[in-house]
């Protein structure tokens, strides 16, 4: 199993952590990244990768390590944590770069039979929307099963959080772990992103431009392929 984790700050923080933990008891190889160390550039909007070809950002031949990982990646671990009751700007900015992979314009059809795990943690709230900003691009992505798990660790340091919520940690890290070690392999997209995607393919066959409506039909979505089978 390859796992890539996408980590949203570069400290080692709660987030990083329970991150690794995860990673470790899904007993595969791990790439990881830490943003924005590893990629910290913001989108300038020029829509060249809507338009024409993602290899037209100014950003691409950077970024494209990145890409190639979570493409060859069984397993997505997105980690981040809670910033203003959302996630990073830093993975904010990483994501920003995929909307070309939205199921609107052009898919990548490996993110179908992906699995997907987002991550966060605060000393306080907002884990449920730092999630839902991670697992929302997971969705337009066309990512068969994402998982979110988020935790309140009530501190900012995870060397000072006690011990209960750690073993809190553990118990759910391994369910986890257990859940995505046994649909390895086997995962299909949920009937939303089947749906989603039928709206899309309706939507293709007239095309939004040149470059999503020729992807499409070299796909053969536009007949009767399928990206998950």
């Amino acid at each position: 199993m390859n796992i890539v984790i996408i980590h949203g700050q570069n400290h080692k923080g709660s987030t990083y952590h329970i991150a690794r933990l995860l990673a470790k008891k899904l007993q595969g190889k791990v790439t990881e990244f830490f943003l924005p160390r590893d990629f910290g550039s913001f989108c300038v909007g020029c829509t060249s990768c809507f338009e024409k070809s993602e290899t037209l950002c100014p950003h691409y031949e950077k970024l494209n390590p990145i890409t190639k990982a979570l493409d060859d990646a069984d397993v997505i671990i997105l980690a981040s944590p809670v910033y203003v009751y959302h996630a990073t700007g830093a993975m904010k900015a990483f994501l920003d770069h995929y909307g070309y992979r939205w199921m609107v314009h052009r898919p990548e059809e490996k993110m179908f039979r992906k699995q997907a795990v987002c991550v966060s943690t605060a000393a306080g709230a907002g884990m449920k929307s730092t999630n839902k900003d991670m697992a929302d691009s997971m969705f337009f992505w066309g990512v068969a099963k994402t998982y979110k798990y988020g935790v309140a660790v009530r501190e900012v340091a995870w060397e000072r959080v006690n011990n209960k919520i750690k073993k809190g940690v553990e118990r759910k890290t391994t369910v986890l772990a257990h859940r995505i070690r046994k649909n390895c392999g086997r995962v299909k997209p949920s009937v939303k992103t089947r749906a989603f995607f039928s709206i899309m393919r309706l939507a293709q066959k007239a095309g939004w431009n040149e470059a999503d409506r020729k992807y499409w039909q070299e796909k053969g979505w536009t007949g009767k392929k399928r990206p998950w089978r």
